[in-house]
């Protein structure tokens, strides 16, 4: 069972439909369908959202693929609960006007982190049960 990583998938889901519903809020308010339309709030919204997308899939079947050979309990916690904090912190230095580089900066090095963690530790962990 995948208890720990449903937890932490769904504590992500909600703040990406959080993310998404700020970009659907901008798209209505400055009446834009497609792309930013030139309006740097839109842009920082759609980016926010689409940076969320594009690294937090690989992190969750990093986190599962732990949680399905064993690995300490704890540990997924740990990773899953600094992939959280990552993408907070990277959604809202991302998304406030102007963009706070250092919070987006801080929220990007908690993803890579993480994943950096996970990859170490899903093949320190598959190699470590192949042979053992």
């Amino acid at each position: 069972m995948l208890i720990i990583t449903s937890i932490i998938a769904s504590i992500l889901a909600i703040l990406f439909l959080r993310l998404s519903f700020a970009v659907i809020t901008l798209r209505r308010k400055n009446k834009v369908s497609l792309g930013s339309g030139g309006n740097t709030d839109l842009e920082r919204a759609i980016r926010a959202q689409g940076n969320f997308a594009e690294y937090v899939p690989i992190n969750l079947i990093l986190m599962a693929c732990l949680e399905v050979n064993f690995a300490p309990w704890w540990l997924i916690v740990l990773f899953g609960i600094l992939l959280v904090l990552g993408r907070i912190i990277h959604a809202v230095g991302i998304s406030e006007p102007p963009p706070n580089f250092s919070k987006r900066v801080w929220g990007m090095k908690l993803t890579f982190f993480t994943m950096i963690g996970l990859i170490m530790t899903n093949l320190g962990w598959a190699i470590f049960s192949f042979f053992f």
